[in-house]
Formats: C-alpha cells, structure tokens, sequence
C-alpha cells in the first residue's frame, strides 16, 4: 500500500515489478483521460519505459477503436496493456482491453483511481470480472478515504507487487495511513455508501444534462461516471485557467483540463473538469444540479460583469449554507 499519491506510486511499483527497462506498454494518451504515470514524456517512468499511445474519438461517445489497439499491439507488442482514467468520463469495456492483451500476451493492469469507490459500490464495471490482472487505485476520490493508494492483483503475482512496494519503492510502512485506509474499506462495505455511489452517478448525468441543454460543449458528449469535461474554449471562449478561476471566484471549485490533442498548453488548457463526488456528499441532488449548472453557465459567459458574479456568488453561497461540509458545523 503506497503512503503517497500525487504521483501514483502504486503504478510505478506496478512497472517495476513486472517490467524491465525499456519494455513496452500499451496505455491512453495523456490529453485523452489517461494519467502523468501512464508514461507522459515529463514524467520519470516515460522515461524508463517505452509507452505507446492509444486514443478516443472525443466527439463521438469517446469510444476507442479496439480493432486499431489490436494493430497496435501487435506491431508494438507490449508487455502490459494499460487502461484508466484522469479525465475520461465514460466506462471501460475491460472485456475488449483483455482480448487485446491476450492475443499479444501481454498483462491486463486498470488504474481505476478515480472510480475506486464505484467499481467498489458496484455501480460500474469491475475489471477483475474481465480477469485483469491487476488493478491500482487511491484510497481518496470516489472511496472518499485518507490519501492513500492500493495495488490489487491476482495471487499469482501477489509477491513481485509486494518486493516492488518493499524494499523496492518504499521504507518503514504509515501506520496512521494503514489505519485511515481501513476505515475507508469498512465504510465502503456500508449500505449508505452503495447510495452514495449511485447518487454520485445521477449527480454526474443530471448535470451534464443541464449543461448541454444550454448548449455546453462536453467531451465525449456527456458522462457514464462522476466526471464531466467542458470545452471551454468551443463553450465560452475562455481557456480552461481564466474559466477555473472565474468559478473559484464565485464559489465553485474545478480544475482546469487538457481536452483530445489540446492545442493550447497546460497552464492554459482548453477545458474544464467537474465533479459531483464532493456535492454528493453534502448532500446535494439531482434537483441542484441544475442550479449548479445555471451558475457555471452564467458566470462562464459573464466572467467580467461583477454585478452578475456577485449575485451568483451570493446564490451559491445560500445552497452551500443547506448542506454544510460532513464532520464541519
């Protein structure tokens, strides 16, 4: 179990436990969903493995073309085929990733960090019913945990995983991290979480719903799990850091996002993440979602008219006074 996560050391324990230097993986492109250690070129393990792209159509449903990852894979032949999310939101057809992998014989390995607490509340597929391998997560987002990460793996290969972690990766185990992973798997197996989960998901569609209704471009046009991506750019003609703070200035957190072969850099990316995961928590439903959206919208197409952002400020503000933080009075 990892102590850290910003950098998802649970994948490079992964890596090298099954890998050596230089070896292939077949893994999403970064600006499609897929995540900094899935072998982006400014990360470390980009640079000890060789990582080969697949990618979505955006714009259609954000399917992947599993005849031309079989091309792929068979020109390239990798020794771990690579799925997971960063900011992809639909679900994975972890059947298809498997068939892939077997044909080529290579592994099946899912990072699932963001949808742990879904797959765990069955509410979306589980790559182990498609015989993955192995699966990476944190312990946060969806699981609503401690910060944390976890390695999960078929037996067999139980003790490579656990020599990469140790000695391989890390010293002296975080007993106050152990502990606060616990407790988060204990309330995970808990019927209220399951609702949680489920609320999550209609969370997520309701407002992509309301989003697109007034005519808000998002990528893959819509969403099958607890994320939304906007194109800002196509939207509201602002890149993804003004759109960013334009929210956090009215009392709505984001992140800026890269969208499919963005042409705009990083620090200024041409699009917008949500999430309902937070909101869900507070207590906040379907209903608010469209209020929610009403706000993004108004202030994502006014974001220098200070009398429309102070009125939508004050709005946000009186939603957020009915459903205070959990565990905050």
């Amino acid at each position: 179990m990892s102590n850290r996560c910003l950098a998802r050391p649970m994948n490079q324990a992964c890596y090298f436990a099954f890998l050596n230097p230089g070896d292939t993986v077949l893994a999403m492109d970064l600006s499609h969903g897929g995540h900094l250690t899935h072998g982006a070129p400014v990360s470390h393990m980009g640079r000890v493995f060789k990582f080969v792209r697949y990618k979505t159509d955006p714009y259609q449903g954000g399917a992947i073309d599993f005849d031309a990852l079989m091309k792929t894979a068979k020109a390239t032949r990798p020794k771990i085929v690579l799925c997971g999310y960063s900011s992809y939101p639909r679900d994975y057809d972890y059947a298809s990733f498997k068939r892939v992998a077997d044909e080529v014989g290579a592994m099946t390995m899912a990072d699932v960090s963001h949808i742990g607490g879904l797959i765990a509340a069955n509410v979306m597929r589980n790559p182990f019913d498609a015989g993955f391998d192995v699966v990476t997560t944190t312990t946060h987002k969806t699981l609503r945990g401690s910060r944390g990460g976890l390695i999960l793996s078929k037996a067999a290969y139980a003790r490579k995983v656990d020599s990469a972690v140790f000695p391989g990766l890390q010293g002296g185990p975080h007993m106050n991290n152990i502990a606060g992973a616990a407790i988060t798997f204990k309330k995970a197996a808990q019927p209220e979480f399951a609702e949680y989960a489920k609320t999550t998901l209609q969370n997520a569609k309701a407002l992509a719903s309301s989003l697109l209704a007034e005519g808000v471009k998002l990528v893959t046009g819509g969403t099958d799990n607890h994320l939304l991506v906007v194109d800002t750019i196509s939207s509201f003609g602002l890149d993804g850091s003004a759109a960013e703070k334009a929210l956090d200035d009215i009392g709505i957190t984001t992140n800026k996002q890269i969208i499919p072969d963005d042409p705009h850099p990083p620090l200024r990316p041409s699009g917008l993440r949500l999430g309902t995961p937070a909101c869900t928590t507070r207590g906040m439903s379907a209903d608010d979602m469209a209020s929610i959206a009403r706000w993004i919208v108004r202030t994502l197409r006014n974001p220098h008219d200070s009398a429309t952002l102070e009125a939508t400020r004050s709005e946000v503000k009186a939603m957020c006074r009915g459903y205070p933080v959990p565990g905050i009075s």
